[in-house]
């Protein structure tokens, strides 16, 4: 069986992971979205919220599931016996962070190979760190989020309802 590991903080999921998990679930037998702590960002959502919303949205997609964990995704890819990473591009900003990323994985353990995805153009500005800032300034971002984290969202950041 062919695991591949799609790790992040996910704060929130957006519909660009979405479609990332969705195009990788065809590529492998299985993939684990993996919620990791990340010590330096201050996350909106706890792990067990994210990890939820990760689950509601991809429960359509049989050979998807999803858990949090701790410490460097290489480790937990190595728990879980999977092949390779999956890993999202949308800029050459992000291809950058992401080639020294595999760089550093490969070193730890040269079995576990990077896939990068990148995204699809008609989502490629999409990130949770647009989407929070656009909250801030009231704008709807159900498009991008879905209506119940958009509406959390918009709770948790101008602290109203929609």
């Amino acid at each position: 069986m062919r695991v591949a590991v799609f790790p992040g903080s996910f704060d929130p999921i957006t519909i660009g992971h979405l479609d990332l998990i969705q195009r990788a679930s065809k590529l492998f037998d299985k993939v684990i979205v993996v919620v990791l702590m990340n010590q330096n960002k201050s996350t909106l959502f706890s792990i067990e919220e994210r990890v939820q919303f990760i689950k509601d949205m991809t429960k359509d997609i049989v050979n998807v599931s999803c858990c949090h964990g701790e410490g460097l995704s290489v480790h937990f890819a190595k728990k879980y016996q999977a092949c390779a990473f999956i890993r999202g591009v949308r800029s050459i900003k992000d291809f950058e962070y992401e080639q020294t990323l595999a760089l550093f994985n490969k070193e730890l353990d040269d079995t576990i190979e990077t896939v990068v995805l990148y995204s699809d153009p008609k989502l490629a500005h999409i990130s949770s760190s647009a989407v929070k800032e656009m909250v801030r300034y009231g704008v709807d971002v159900s498009l991008y989020v879905g209506e119940h984290i958009a509406t959390l969202m918009h709770h948790r950041i101008v602290g109203e309802s929609l």
